[in-house]
């Protein structure tokens, strides 16, 4: 896959592209849907298929208040682009003066300008531009003047077939069920295991004082941490995957009252020093929630019950 940024020289145009919009946070089902369309339209045309997306959530500009905590950082998100097998990326950086400016500017400097798009492919609730203005009604009548079709593509749920409104795959329904402690479910609607990178930081050595040494990864405030509580995963640092009982909370055996979510892992039957490492961590189920602890030895006990199952769910694979 090819990664083109604003102001990168844009693809030649040869036989024109397929093209799909979208902020793609969390690259789920629903998106490589989209996307295995764009694909099969630009084979049978004999066209270059190819994905706009943006450096940031829009949401994170245009109302940074409310702007929703993201699934994937754009690093992450490329790769799972690439994985869907699109001839290019265009990476678009949306700032103020982007998310001011029209659908139809959009559409002509963008899509037709420098894509030469001669097909475009989006969700059927699609909107985007100044005031989310533009939608796939716009895009077809602009189509008809700028030689390219439209399809509207039917949102799904997580078997792939289109879904009834409260059973459709959405970033939005991904974030409700990791907010909701739903692993299971987030996980069938991304297609994969839900997954957050960061870098290992010292912590307070909590964990090591009670035999469970931890690694502290550092994540992004803007990104979204799953519901409180046990999960088992893997840690993956530098191409080895590692299995991995995962922590996050506000250890309330410890403080009454702690603002900042920590994600914690403990490597199973691991020794080493992780600091300073960039790693990622896959949540494959989540075991318990979060409680509190009437005594250190309580939650010792509790902690060697929880890595023992996180072996067991990781050494069965279900």
């Amino acid at each position: 896959m090819q990664i083109l940024r604003d102001g990168d020289p844009c693809p030649d145009p040869g036989n024109g592209a397929v093209v799909t919009i979208g902020a793609y946070d969390g690259v789920h089902l629903g998106h490589r849907a989209v996307i295995s369309e764009v694909r099969r339209r630009a084979a049978a045309e004999k066209r270059r298929s190819a994905v706009v997306t943006f450096d940031r959530h829009p949401a994170h500009v245009i109302r940074p208040d409310s702007a929703p905590l993201l699934l994937t950082d754009l690093d992450q998100k490329l790769e799972l682009l690439a994985d869907t097998g699109v001839d290019h990326t265009l990476v678009v950086r949306f700032d103020d003066a982007r998310a001011l400016e029209s659908a139809e500017d959009f559409v002509r400097t963008v899509l037709v300008r420098c894509l030469s798009a001669r097909g475009v492919v989006v969700g059927e609730d699609f909107h985007f531009g100044h005031r989310r203005l533009g939608d796939v009604s716009l895009l077809r009548d602009m189509g008809r003047d700028l030689g390219f079709e439209v399809l509207g593509h039917k949102l799904v749920g997580p078997d792939g077939s289109a879904a009834r409104d409260d059973a459709q795959v959405s970033s939005t329904a991904i974030r409700r069920a990791l907010h909701e402690g739903r692993l299971v479910d987030a996980n069938l609607m991304l297609g994969r295991p839900h997954q957050m990178r960061g870098t290992v930081v010292p912590g307070d050595q909590r964990g090591r004082t009670l035999g469970f040494p931890t690694a502290n990864v550092a994540v992004p405030d803007e990104m979204l941490m799953p519901a409180d509580g046990i999960y088992a995963g893997w840690l993956q640092r530098n191409g080895t995957r590692l299995p991995a009982a995962i922590y996050i909370g506000h250890r309330p055996t410890f403080y009454d009252d702690r603002a900042m979510t920590l994600l914690e892992v403990h490597v199973l039957d691991f020794v080493g020093d992780l600091y300073g490492e960039d790693v990622s961590v896959e949540f494959t189920h989540r075991i318990r929630p979060d409680a509190r602890f009437g005594s250190v030895d309580e939650l010792s006990s509790q902690l060697r019950e929880d890595c023992d199952r996180a072996r067991q769910l990781l050494t069965r694979g279900h």
